[in-house]
């Protein structure tokens, strides 16, 4: 799984991927400064059956914290991206590329208003945040119109001669976006555009267009400088979008660099955070901690823990399943208790669990017994969030 970290330039995207990975960015005040991608790796909680199943885990593929797994989601921070950019201005023929294989993405905004349309930097106030969201929209939009309808007009005629469904000749199109079948079948069914495609309109390819994107690389807003923020912004961008988060990159990553050096004890997604006795810390350093502790009142934490969580569990609907060989030790071959937390989309079967772990697995399956219940359970078992499960294949 891939989010997509997305803006346009200066509101604090790279500040955020920084925070989210403690990856080493580089983060400045000017439009641009991200010009290759960044991908770095994020984590999103979810509960740990040790503490309900009286085991002590031994993690693989992720960690556990206090009875939390800490599972592991791909971040990808992009160049900036400006009005225009799917006809090729500012970078963003290469942001737009980039975003090909995201599952979901996170818009992040300035809040607070003070960058103008292009990433230029102004004061709080100047500037209307809602138009980081709608124009974002429109130019994914409208890429994704102009790979519809290159050179459409061909393929719609032979369609028309053939039969071809719709959603058939649109699939084909937007082969390597990481579109599944079933999202443009949905968006077809949604739009229901002609069904002789070379009566297609541009109106038809945009509207087409807007509805793949919806379903098939979901969007949550992250209202980023909102400790500086106008009162009245946060709800006008709330007015605009059905899921948004006030976010505070900076107080984020300023915190995990204070938890590295001992000055606070902090744990991302906590709505706040405690000065370690006996920090030794300037008078600077501590007014800074007093502002980002009312900050972090005021908002309900730094927001951007949340934003992940909310990518993942509520824009994609994934649950987490922990697949185990014993059953009775909740063990792998080695030994290791609970050692991976797959997370999966909600609805998803006992034998996709199968192919996620090894395609063979999935190939030779032949059962799979539930581990909490000792149950055994066939092919169709629809897994539920938190189900530890054995997998028997034939050898």
């Amino acid at each position: 799984m891939q989010i997509g970290i997305v803006g346009k330039p200066n509101v604090g995207k790279s500040t955020f991927f920084g925070a989210a990975t403690m990856a080493p960015v580089e983060i400045a005040n000017y439009p641009f400064t991200t010009i290759d991608a960044n991908k770095g790796v994020g984590y999103v909680r979810s509960p740990c059956p040790c503490r309900e199943l009286g085991v002590t885990c031994t993690p693989h593929n992720s960690g556990c914290v206090d009875g939390v797994r800490m599972i592991p989601v791909e971040l990808l921070d992009v160049a900036g991206l400006v009005p225009d950019a799917w006809q090729g201005k500012g970078l963003g023929n290469r942001f737009l590329d980039d975003l090909r294989q995201a599952d979901a993405l996170i818009n992040v905004i300035d809040v607070s208003g003070s960058t103008d349309i292009e990433g230029n930097p102004g004061k709080p106030g100047d500037n209307d945040p809602r138009e980081d969201v709608t124009f974002l929209r429109g130019e994914i939009d409208h890429w994704i119109a102009e790979i519809l309808s290159n050179g459409f007009g061909k393929i719609a005629r032979t369609a028309k001669m053939t039969g071809a469904k719709p959603e058939t000749v649109i699939y084909e199109r937007l082969a390597g976006l990481n579109i599944t079948e079933a999202q443009v079948k949905t968006a077809v069914r949604d739009v229901n555009p002609p069904e002789d495609p070379t009566k297609w309109t541009e109106e038809t390819m945009l509207a087409l267009a807007t509805r793949i994107r919806e379903v098939s690389k979901p969007m949550i807003v992250a209202m980023n400088k909102a400790d500086i923020a106008p009162e009245g912004n946060i709800a006008l961008v709330e007015g605009v979008t059905d899921m948004a988060v006030p976010t505070m990159a900076e107080t984020e990553l300023a915190l995990k660099k204070a938890a590295e050096s001992g000055l606070v004890d902090y744990t991302p997604g906590d709505r706040t955070f405690k000065v370690r006795d006996g920090a030794s810390m300037n008078d600077g350093q501590r007014n800074a901690l007093e502002y980002m502790s009312a900050n972090m009142e005021r908002n309900g934490g730094t927001g951007v823990q949340t934003c992940l969580e909310k990518a993942a569990f509520g824009l994609l609907d994934l649950i987490t399943v922990y697949p185990v060989e014993d059953e009775n030790k909740y063990t792998d071959h080695f030994g290791r208790v609970l050692p991976d937390a797959f997370l999966v989309p909600r609805g998803s079967t006992a034998r996709d669990l199968a192919y996620k772990v090894h395609t063979e697995l999935g190939d030779k399956f032949i059962r799979a017994i539930n581990a909490r219940t000792k149950r055994t359970v066939g092919a169709d078992y629809v897994l539920q969030d938190g189900d530890v499960i054995r997998i028997v294949a034939n050898r």
